[in-house]
């Protein structure tokens, strides 16, 4: 039976300083030990470093995740002025 672990949460000073020691050569699986971090956590930081310099998850949406955003958002804007329009009528 495993125990879930607690979620935590990091700065982004902290992620990129993470981020900093792989870069400078300490290997993953040192800095994950050391500062008891999650395999996934620790890639999520280096991809999202790589690709858009920023750990802000909007920041690090594909243009197809974007698109749909926006598509999503336009929807609801038309559905609520259709039902306005119904009611009218």
């Amino acid at each position: 039976m495993s125990t879930r672990r607690p979620r935590r949460t990091y700065t982004e000073e902290f992620k990129k300083q993470i981020v900093d020691l792989h870069k400078a050569g300490k290997s993953r699986k040192e800095i994950i030990e050391e500062y008891d971090l999650t395999g996934s956590a620790f890639d999520k930081w280096v991809r999202q470093h790589n690709q858009t310099g920023s750990f802000k998850e909007k920041d690090n949406l594909t243009p197809e995740q974007k698109e749909l955003k926006e598509l999503r958002k336009a929807n609801t804007q038309l559905q609520m002025e259709n039902d306005i329009l119904k009611q009218a009528a």
